[in-house]
């Protein structure tokens, strides 16, 4: 059976899990930063999941099914994650940066389908083998693998977890300050950041240490101005969700409990829809055992 959120949120291994997962996400960033962006802002991704469904979820037989640039926006709007002139920008950005591109092969010559391109489906690729793996390290199972042995799944489950990720009001809205941090351009990437850093982490404690931390260094990182860091921070501060306290002499980033409640959520709701994506569409899914802790 797949993982449900609450299972993975109760769970001690799980804080871990995100910790690595984070790790692998900023490392992620790092290897193509204007790509990554995509998903660096939750609008953005939302975006991302919704086009690569829409064509992945085309239909030889139907060709007014697929991506299309006028569909995709009527899409966004309809599912509430951008408006016309927002969704239009992004396809017209994705197609400047060739992360998208028109099809060769139209239906015909009055339709003009779009599809990712070959860096941008790598790219996706390696997200979902990189969630897939920490699954893996959750419960034992083998799911990586199988992505691994059969790479046409990735375009069976895409499909499904979108429309899980876009119907999840938890994954839309898990919380007041994941959401300042997450619409915020770059803003995920920062709270991934923070995650990573966390080397101790008591689930009942009010407050968990981040450590000190380099702003300069954060915004050249990823690609976020100072000015636009420290808006967030400060946004954050003011409701009592981060702050600062002397550790041997230095000013160390705290999160609170809440904030990192929110995360927790937001990845565990994530996880359990790529979860059952996975199980129901593949037979060959080895059976998922009891958690247990990540090494």
């Amino acid at each position: 059976m797949p993982l449900a959120a609450h299972d993975l949120i109760s769970s001690n291994a799980f804080f871990a899990a995100m910790r690595l997962l984070a790790t692998e996400l900023t490392a992620m960033f790092d290897e193509n930063p204007r790509l990554m962006s995509i998903f660096a802002s939750h609008q953005r991704w939302l975006m991302a999941q919704l086009g690569l469904s829409l064509h992945y979820r085309r239909d030889p037989g139907d060709p007014a099914k697929g991506l299309y640039a006028r569909r995709f926006v009527a899409a966004a709007v309809e599912h509430r994650i951008a408006s016309r002139n927002t969704a239009a920008a992004f396809i017209q950005e994705m197609l400047a940066y060739r992360f998208a591109r028109h099809s060769d092969n139209p239906p015909n010559n009055r339709m003009r389908p779009l599809e990712p391109t070959d860096v941008t489906v790598q790219s996706v690729v390696k997200w979902l083998y990189a969630h897939l793996s920490i699954l893996d390290h959750l419960d034992g199972g083998a799911r990586a693998a199988v992505l691994a042995e059969d790479p046409a799944l990735f375009a069976r489950l895409q499909p499904a977890i979108a429309r899980g990720i876009l119907e999840s009001a938890e994954v839309r809205n898990p919380g007041e300050t994941f959401n300042l941090f997450t619409w915020a351009n770059s803003g995920g990437v920062v709270m991934d950041c923070f995650i990573a850093m966390i080397e101790d982490f008591d689930p009942d404690a009010a407050r968990t240490l981040v450590g000190p931390i380099s702003p300069a260094d954060i915004c050249d990182r990823y690609m976020i101005s100072k000015t636009h860091l420290k808006r967030l921070l400060n946004k954050a501060a003011a409701v009592g969700s981060v702050g600062f306290e002397n550790v041997s002499g230095r000013n160390a980033l705290w999160l609170s409990q809440g904030f990192v409640r929110e995360y927790l959520t937001y990845q565990a709701e994530k996880f359990a829809i790529i979860d059952a994506a996975f199980h129901r569409q593949s037979a060959s899914a080895p059976a998922v055992r009891e958690l247990t802790a990540v090494p």
